[in-house]
């Protein structure tokens, strides 16, 4: 169904050629991804249905912005095997909800990439990955050809300044 596989699916049911149910129930066929819906169906009823069809949430709009990001945030983390927003491996702890890390319990500023490169590193943690996974993961179509030895060599930067 997706050529490249998001992490999540945001669907509204309220699309104009098809219900978004049966798109959902065609995305359950096809891949195991989390669904947040996100639409003005309001009852209960609809609710119901949504989540009994394979949703994993549910939103009704209006919503509040920073609502539907937590949301997002707890869906990301189930579906990475984990419940809670802090990410550890060793002497590495991340605050996934602060985006904070630590190393050895001192916290160590990162930029936006090479803090996703460290939480990508530590979900997928004991598996190998090529550099094409990682680079897809990161920089989809935005990448320059040595963006990700640049990040890697910032990231060991930081744990050897402490």
């Amino acid at each position: 169904m997706f050529e490249l596989q998001p992490e999540l699916v945001i669907l509204d049911l309220n699309l104009p050629d098809i219900d978004g149910l049966e798109v959902l129930r065609r995305i359950r066929r096809e891949v195991e991804l989390p669904v947040l819906i996100l639409t003005a169906r309001d009852a209960v009823n609809h609710r119901i249905e949504g989540l009994d069809n394979g949703a994993d949430d549910y939103l009704v709009k209006p919503f509040d912005l920073d609502e539907l990001e937590a949301r997002l945030r707890a869906l990301q983390r189930r579906a990475a095997g984990r419940s809670q927003a802090m990410l550890t491996y060793r002497d590495i702890r991340i605050d996934t909800q602060a985006r904070q890390v630590f190393f050895l319990e001192e916290l160590i500023t990162l930029g936006r990439r090479e803090y996703e490169l460290l939480v990508y590193l530590l979900e997928s943690a004991g598996r190998v990955l090529t550099r094409r996974q990682i680079e897809e993961q990161l920089y989809e179509n935005d990448l320059e050809s040595n963006a990700l030895e640049v990040h890697v060599h910032n990231l060991r930067k930081s744990w050897v300044k402490n």
